[in-house]
């Protein structure tokens, strides 16, 4: 390899992205803009000025179980969790939802899926990927939706348009 030239391969290709790129250009209407601008999700505000964050809504606290969406979804927490420590070494969850404390505390038994390493091994504990119960899970709040939704679940509205 010695003595040869390193970019003998990319030559050809980068000619040929040029080639593409003349041809595609030439083929674009020069009167109009190649690029439509849309604003962007988070308003029209400047990157990094500080907004005023609007006020948490107030947590739905009624332990009323959810019907779930769509297969697979995370149940919501029905229960404040405000002041839960969740870290590496405490997780306040676990104290109700754990096997062995659901029958004092009658919470939910976490599921046989959160015992299992990726190779599908069922461990004596949690697994450490599902250690961290509010990446999945979400507490409930009383808030105006952010966007209109017009979602319509699979279960209850099965059949319908």
């Amino acid at each position: 390899m010695r003595g040869q030239d390193p970019f003998r391969l990319i030559r050809p290709a980068a000619m040929a992205g040029m080639l593409l790129f003349a041809l595609v250009g030439a083929a674009l209407p020069q009167d109009e803009p190649a690029v439509q601008i849309v604003p962007p999700l988070t308003g029209w505000a400047e990157p990094m000025s500080e907004g005023q964050i609007p006020p948490l809504g107030r947590p739905i606290t009624d332990d009323v179980r959810r019907m779930r969406n769509y297969p697979e979804q995370p149940p919501v927490i029905p229960h404040s969790i405000d002041g839960y420590q969740l870290s590496v070494n405490t997780n306040r969850c676990m104290d109700c939802h754990k096997p062995q404390f659901t029958e004092g505390s009658g919470a939910p038994m976490i599921s046989v899926t959160h015992f299992m390493d990726g190779d599908g091994q069922v461990l004596t504990d949690v697994t450490p990927r599902r250690y961290f119960c509010t990446a999945c899970h979400v507490q409930q709040t009383d808030v105006k939706p952010l966007v209109p939704n017009q979602f319509r679940d699979g279960y209850r509205h099965a059949g319908s348009p």
